[in-house]
């Protein structure tokens, strides 16, 4: 930035911190201040934020101006075209509000790692308050995996695949980021210049990743989704939750979900010219590897969450890790799984429509009917039990099975050897898997 420049904005921006100290309200000095607060781009604010702290200005005095930059980044993007039309509620509109307050909460960043430069005597109190921060900061993640399960496979589904896969990328590094800098302030005397560097470098990256998103990825995602496919991330979003944001509910798609594989891959002419010029480029040269596969099957049995043939539910059974016993309404012993590790208690076909009562010793079989009755009654969700048996520690629960009514359908028996999982210490990530 031009060394003049730097010092015209510095001196309006004190101006601006001078009358919010008067208790001046944001939105009043908004009108006042627009044409300033609107040239100061987000890349020039850690500097200029820098240049006032140099200068003696308090960190948590800067920090009221943050509420300012983050109202004028939300005209800016209220006021594009493609944004126009979007009302609370629509995940769209979460996303955007999402990026507002990830814009605010890395000026925060920013400027409460100077204050643990220039206040050492609090030294102490701010290393926590940062550390509270950055447990808040973890929660971002929710915002990354929305994006990561709800909206990239729309894109993937397309043929666009190295927009999702960067933008993972940066995510991720954005939280390791995170994890590290928690890691750093247990021993933040040591290396105080560490922690202030690599926290501006993680405001940076937050700041990025939002302009990345605002300008590239989202212009992209209304140019392409369709109401049914906003719908259906509708539909979803709620499972992995907000990054502090109200979503609304405003927004009533009125076309029924439409998910990944049910959309045709193709991009039409009128899209790709509608396209952020990036994608559109990528789009055009590559001719966008679409994905034909098709997830639905002659044969395949619909589930709640998917589709499956006979052949490949009769693997997987066989393949969990667990025993699974199913005990119907009637109480009669309806299904059992045939492990390929080999049952820990038998059951054998002969067993098949028996009474329960009969598949238990004299002694239990009390238990179990009490256990069924406080399913039936609905009073209990689970019975546990674990067991010492030939050197092995067994893990034995029962489940009452109910349909979405609430009604109560049966019992499943889930039996586990878990004596090497009791062993297991410190952790074993994906990434470490040879």
């Amino acid at each position: 930035m031009n060394r003049e420049k730097l010092e015209f904005k510095k001196e309006q921006v004190k101006k601006l911190l001078l009358e919010l100290h008067k208790g001046r309200s944001i939105s009043e000095l908004k009108e006042e201040y627009r044409d300033v607060i609107k040239s100061i781009s987000p890349y020039e604010i850690p500097l200029i934020e820098q240049e006032l702290v140099k200068e003696g200005v308090s960190p948590w005095e800067i920090a009221r101006l943050c509420d300012l930059h983050v109202e004028m980044f939300r005209e800016a993007v209220a006021g594009r075209s493609e944004f126009k039309d979007l009302v609370p509620g629509h995940p769209l509109h979460t996303l955007l509000m999402e990026n507002n307050q990830i814009l605010k909460d890395a000026e925060l960043l920013n400027l409460y790692a100077r204050a643990l430069e220039i206040d050492r005597a609090k030294l102490g109190e701010n290393i926590e308050k940062l550390k509270a921060f950055l447990r808040e900061l973890m929660e971002v993640r929710r915002h990354f995996v929305k994006l990561q399960m709800l909206i990239f496979p729309y894109l993937e589904k397309r043929g666009i695949t190295a927009v999702p896969s960067v933008l993972w990328i940066k995510e991720d590094e954005i939280r390791f980021m995170i994890r590290k800098s928690l890691k750093l302030l247990e021993e933040a005397e040591d290396n105080l210049p560490e922690i202030v560097e690599h926290l501006r470098k993680l405001s940076g990256a937050m700041i990025d990743m939002v302009f990345r998103e605002n300008n590239i990825l989202f212009p992209t995602l209304k140019v392409l989704l369709s109401e049914g496919e906003w719908a259906a991330i509708k539909e979803e979003e709620d499972i992995i939750g907000y990054y502090k944001v109200n979503p609304g509910d405003e927004w009533k798609p009125s076309a029924e979900p439409l998910y990944p594989y049910q959309i045709s891959p193709e991009i039409t002419p009128s899209q790709i010219e509608n396209l952020p010029i990036q994608i559109r480029r990528m789009v055009e040269v590559k001719k966008a590897e679409r994905d034909e596969y098709k997830l639905v099957r002659d044969g395949d049995i619909e589930l709640d969450e998917g589709y499956l043939s006979p052949k490949e539910i009769k693997a997987i059974l066989k393949t969990l890790p667990v025993d699974i016993s199913f005990v119907d309404k009637y109480d009669r012993l309806r299904f059992y799984s045939k492990s390929k590790h080999g049952r820990i208690f038998v059951r054998t076909k002969t067993a098949l429509g028996r009474p329960v009562r009969y598949c238990h010793p004299p002694r239990s079989v009390d238990v179990v009917k009490a256990i069924i009755e406080e399913f039936k009654k609905g009073r209990r969700n689970v019975a546990e039990f674990w067991i010492q048996m030939n050197g092995r520690f067994i893990h034995i629960r029962y489940f009452p099975v109910r349909d979405e009514n609430g009604e109560y359908l049966g019992t499943l028996e889930v039996v586990q050897d878990v004596t090497e999982i009791r062993k297991l210490k410190g952790e074993k990530r994906l990434l470490d898997w040879k």
